[in-house]
């Protein structure tokens, strides 16, 4: 079975959640929500903040596959 890791939602928890991560990046809940769903962030500038503020690579929240 194909197991799937969603890194947009860690770095969401790792910010603190969606809502201080929507606070943070400056975006609504409801486009924090449409990432995780989505498991990618299309705004590369959205992208770089969310990843600096969790400790990840930009990569992992913007795959190219």
């Amino acid at each position: 079975m194909f197991s799937f890791q969603n890194n947009v939602k860690i770095a969401v928890q790792r910010v603190g959640g969606p809502t201080k991560a929507a606070n943070a990046v400056g975006v609504s809940n409801a486009t924090i929500h449409s990432w995780i769903k989505r498991a990618k962030i299309v705004n590369i500038e959205k992208a770089k903040i969310l990843a600096k503020l969790a400790g990840m690579d930009v990569q992992d929240l913007r795959p190219t596959r």
